[in-house]
């Protein structure tokens, strides 16, 4: 008698009433037919202009220096680089003209991308926070090894099938909560976010998402933390991380692909709720992603960066305390 294969596992949120990923297809036809996923209109100016506006020329000489204090480049959408402690960490890197299959087809790029794989600075690590085409691109991971890179990947539970069909070595699979120390007394910790992932239409929840804590244990000094929380709604979740791991310096906070709310609120935070997350990690400083880059969803470009104001002001926060970077810009951290 032949044994049935057994059943790949579904992961799910910490609040299991949250269930993220089992759309019908009717309802994604319909969503999609009316709009739900590119913006409803142009930012002021059209697309042309906000490119502009929003972009700088990478300082490529300042990415070779590998600094011992902290620095960040802010790359499009979710891809940051972070160099600290004379490591580059790379996440999320997705640096194609589409965020879909191989980089050809899916969501369109309107800023374009600061720089390509061939011209990143040595990469020591890659963070992927879960599997969607926006987070995980194939394309660019792709040319940044056959660039000679050589990287450690660190991807959540499930995900290393995906590098191991692709010959891709170094990687390194977590847990929530669990950790990967690198050198330079620099921690890993993989933290939760309340979101789901999705490839195919056969490996929706197949594996784990969330986001990366980098804990700096510096010699005879307080831990500096970054906060790197992957797509998330609102949720206890980062309560949770400020209570476990602590206080939070630096946050690369979402502040995009937020409407219609209805769809997105489980699975984006808005950033009424991007402003509470922060708040709720004691996070010192933050930078804002996950916005004005790929026609995603029904916000206007234009709109976070003003949504995020009225939000800041609500509550008596100053408008730097998250800064919104261009792309391509690098500014160093302060301690």
């Amino acid at each position: 008698m032949n044994t049935p294969a057994a059943t790949p596992p579904r992961f799910g949120n910490t609040d299991p009433a949250v269930v993220i990923g089992n759309f019908p297809w009717y309802e994604m036809v319909w969503r999609s037919l009316r709009g739900d996923f590119k913006p409803q209109s142009e930012p002021a100016g059209g697309y042309a202009a906000f490119a502009r506006e929003w972009s700088v020329a990478v300082d490529h000489g300042r990415l070779l220096q590998q600094p011992e204090v902290p620095a960040v480049t802010w790359l499009g959408h979710v891809s940051v680089l972070l160099q600290v402690a004379r490591l580059n960490v790379l996440m999320d890197p997705t640096l194609a003209d589409f965020a879909g299959p191989m980089g050809k087809v899916g969501a369109a790029r309107r800023v374009p991308a600061p720089l390509t794989p061939e011209q990143l600075p040595r990469i020591d690590v890659v963070l992927i926070s879960h599997n969607h085409y926006d987070h995980l691109c194939d394309a660019t991971i792709r040319r940044l090894l056959a660039a000679g890179q050589t990287p450690e990947f660190i991807v959540p539970l499930g995900l290393k099938a995906w590098f191991d069909r692709r010959g891709i070595a170094n990687v390194t699979e977590l847990d929530w909560w669990q950790t990967f120390d690198l050198p330079h007394q620099l921690r890993v910790h993989f933290t939760p976010s309340q979101h789901w992932s999705r490839r195919t239409p056969w490996d929706t929840n197949a594996s784990r998402w969330g986001g990366y804590c980098l804990e700096w244990l510096r010699p005879a000094q307080a831990p500096w933390r970054f906060l790197f929380p992957g797509d998330t709604g609102y949720s206890n979740d980062f309560k949770a991380i400020r209570q476990r791991i602590g206080a939070i310096d630096f946050l690369a906070l979402p502040i995009g692909a937020y409407l219609p709310r209805d769809f997105m609120k489980p699975m984006h935070v808005n950033p009424e709720d991007a402003v509470q997350l922060m708040l709720d990690l004691d996070a010192k400083q933050a930078m804002g992603v996950h916005w004005g880059t790929f026609m995603l969803t029904q916000e206007a470009f234009d709109q976070p960066p003003k949504d995020l104001a009225a939000a800041l002001a609500q509550r008596g926060l100053p408008q730097d305390r998250v800064w919104l970077m261009r792309h391509g810009e690098t500014r160093s951290i302060p301690l």
